[in-house]
């Protein structure tokens, strides 16, 4: 099923390969990638207690690609923030410029018992799913993806950010 999926998206796409007028927009390269990404994304998605494994490993990034506002609020306790509108080559390089090091991901749909820090997106537009084929398009390839719906207040993914503090002085 999988697989006849990533054929019509690709069938789809041949013909929208060149966006005439601007080769800076490739929509058959990017169905091309979102193809190619799928397949590995499935592999590379994990549950709670390997992020957490991998999470307290030296040398792992976890990353939190959602506004920086929300971030702030509240966020993976020593997560580094990347707003995913500001996704380019120079600033993934400045943040994470070893393309082999290992990056933990996780998005607002990930997480229940939240409130507005983590809104709930639809969910074929989870921010993780961009997140990844971003970082995979970019070349980074050592990407796990944190796969169950937690409840927030049963997890034991630690967290912090504002709205942490002000629950622990009320």
């Amino acid at each position: 099923m999988k697989t006849s999926t990533a054929c019509l998206i690709l069938a789809l796409a041949a013909p929208l390969a060149a966006d005439e007028g601007n080769p800076q927009i490739d929509f058959g390269k990017f169905a091309e990638l979102t193809a190619n990404a799928g397949a590995e994304r499935e592999k590379r998605r994990i549950s709670e207690d390997k992020f957490l494994e991998m999470a307290a490993e030296e040398g792992t990034v976890i990353l939190d690609t959602r506004s920086k506002a929300k971030f702030d609020r509240l966020h993976v306790k020593g997560a580094i923030h990347l707003n995913f509108s500001d996704f380019a080559d120079e600033t993934l390089a400045e943040l994470i410029p070893d393309k082999t090091t290992r990056i933990l991901i996780y998005c607002n749909n990930n997480f229940e018992g939240v409130g507005a820090a983590m809104i709930t997106k639809s969910a074929p537009l989870a921010l993780n799913i961009p997140t990844f084929l971003n970082l995979w398009g970019y070349g980074y390839r050592n990407i796990y993806e944190l796969r169950p719906f937690l409840d927030i207040k049963k997890t034991r993914i630690p967290f912090e950010g504002s709205d942490v503090l002000n629950r622990e002085t009320e």
